[in-house]
């Protein structure tokens, strides 16, 4: 998928690459379909198991200090993971339904949690009266635009520490 994109791929092309028989690959999977499927599901199971919320006991590193490492943990999923999410951004809508809806319930769920998140900061005063519906979109809009040019941009800085500086400070500070 990464060499030739989704379209292009064919079974053959993913038999060879997995130096496997075809009818080994059908044991597992039904079509291209289904293992672009699984690779997606695996990818949105790790970024989900980085997206944790920030601990507020009085024994737990600062807040900013958390949420900076849980950005560079997205950060890290996704360059880890450089070919599929590439293809995940310019791909993956539009495959089928079935897909879109997977990745739309991705990111509704990813809005939920850090609209969420803004509204117990506010309660906590941590942060300024503001309408965190709006404020999660633009939080998660920053995220996916420094995702998306540290894989398409090759000369792009790809520090995850930075990067996850970098985006908590401007969604934190402006």
């Amino acid at each position: 998928f990464s060499k030739h994109g989704y379209h292009q791929t064919s079974i053959s092309d993913i038999v060879q690459a997995a130096g496997i028989a075809r009818g080994t690959f059908y044991l597992y999977f039904d079509s291209k379909q289904a293992i672009f499927h699984e690779l997606l599901e695996n990818l949105l199971h790790h970024l989900r198991t980085n997206i944790v919320g920030v601990d507020t006991s009085s024994k737990a590193p600062p807040i900013p200090l958390q949420l900076q490492q849980t950005v560079k943990r997205i950060l890290e999923t996704a360059l880890e993971n450089r070919a599929l999410t590439q293809i995940i951004f310019r791909e993956a809508i539009g495959i089928d339904e079935e897909m879109d809806q997977r990745l739309y319930t991705f990111y509704d769920n990813l809005h939920t949690f850090i609209d969420l998140s803004l509204q117990a900061g506010q309660r906590l005063n941590l942060i300024r009266e503001m309408d965190t519906h709006v404020a999660a979109r633009c939080v998660l809009g920053s995220i996916r635009g420094v995702i998306e040019h540290a894989l398409f941009d090759e000369t792009a800085a790809v520090d995850p520490d930075v990067l996850a500086t970098a985006v908590l400070e401007f969604n934190l500070r402006g």
